[in-house]
C-alpha cells in the first residue's frame, strides 16, 4: 500500500508538471496569437489574403526596447505569409531610456520575421517634442532605424523644417535631414 501511495503522488506530480507546462506554453504564445478572420462574404476580402481584425503584435529586442504594433484590420497575402498588410496602423516604440516614439499611419506592411514595418500615407511621428508628418516610413529595429521620407514636415518646439528625407537612428537619436537632389536645401522656419 505504502508503494501505490508514492506511485499515485509521482504520477500526480508528473500530471501536475505537465498542465503546468502547457499552460505556461500556451500564456508566452499569447503574445504574438493573431485571430483570423476568413470572412468570405466581406466585400474587403481578397481571394488571395486572409482578414485580420484587431491585429497586435508585441516584440523585444536585446537591448530591451518594447515594439507594439496595433492596426483595426490586417490582410495577410497566402503567397508570403510572413508580410502582413496593415490599415489604420499606430504603433508604440518603448526605449529602454524611457523614450517613446509614437507611429499613426492610414496603411502599412509588416513583417512577422525581423518585425520591419512600412507605414504610409498620413503618417505621424511623435517623441520627446519633435513631431514628423509624411507619406513614408520606413522603421527597422534590426537596423536600429527610422526612415521618413515624401513630403516630410519635421516640426519642434522652435522650427518647422520641410525636406526629402529624414533618418533616425533610434539607438543614438542621431537625426539626419536631407533633400534628393544636392541643389536644393532643407527649408528651416523659426516658429518662435
Amino acid at each position: 500500500f505504502l508503494m501505490n501511495k508514492s506511485l499515485v503522488i509521482k504520477i500526480l506530480l508528473i500530471l501536475f508538471t505537465i498542465i503546468l507546462i502547457i499552460f505556461i506554453y500556451s500564456k508566452l504564445n499569447k503574445k504574438e496569437q493573431i485571430v483570423i478572420n476568413d470572412d468570405t462574404n466581406s466585400e474587403d476580402t481578397n481571394s488571395n489574403a486572409n482578414t485580420i481584425k484587431d491585429v497586435k503584435y508585441v516584440s523585444k529586442d536585446a537591448s530591451g526596447n518594447e515594439y507594439v504594433l496595433l492596426a483595426s484590420e490586417g490582410q495577410i497575402d497566402i503567397s508570403d505569409n510572413k508580410k502582413i498588410f496593415l490599415t489604420d496602423v499606430r504603433a508604440i516604440i518603448d526605449l529602454n531610456d524611457n523614450t517613446k516614439i509614437e507611429i499613426r499611419s492610414d496603411f502599412g506592411k509588416y513583417d512577422i520575421d525581423n518585425f520591419d514595418t512600412i507605414f504610409s500615407k498620413n503618417v505621424i511621428i511623435g517623441y520627446i517634442n519633435n513631431r514628423i508628418t509624411a507619406n513614408y516610413l520606413d522603421f527597422s529595429l534590426e537596423r536600429n532605424s527610422l526612415i521618413i521620407s515624401k513630403n516630410v514636415i519635421y516640426t519642434n518646439l522652435e522650427n518647422m523644417l520641410k525636406a526629402d528625407v529624414v533618418e533616425i537612428d533610434i539607438k543614438t537619436k542621431d537625426t539626419k535631414i536631407f533633400m534628393h537632389e544636392k541643389e536644393k536645401k532643407v527649408n528651416i522656419k523659426s516658429i518662435k
